[in-house]
């Protein structure tokens, strides 16, 4: 009946760069397997494409549930997909 499901953006989804404070070790990224992971000296960055509501708050809570400190959670602009626009040529 009501609608369960929530609109996800033009794109299937939205852009996140979730920032962890520390750098984590191989084991703790491959926790986040889908998301690409940078280290930074004092950071690590997570950032995933076309993630849905249900997506981020999954994260989080891995998160959350290893122990580490998170940061900044930050919505990121949106972005063509590959060869959408190509110049041609």
């Amino acid at each position: 009946m009501g609608g369960t499901e929530q609109a996800e953006g033009p794109r299937g989804g939205a852009g996140f760069e979730i920032r962890i404070r520390g750098t984590v070790g191989e084991a703790f990224r491959e926790a986040f397997g889908d998301l690409t992971v940078t280290r930074h000296r004092a950071e690590t960055v997570l950032r995933g494409t076309r993630l849905d509501q249900a997506a981020l708050y999954g994260i989080l809570d891995r998160i959350q549930a290893l122990g580490l400190e998170l940061m900044e959670v930050r919505r990121l602009p949106p972005t063509e997909e590959p060869g959408a626009a190509s110049g041609g040529g």
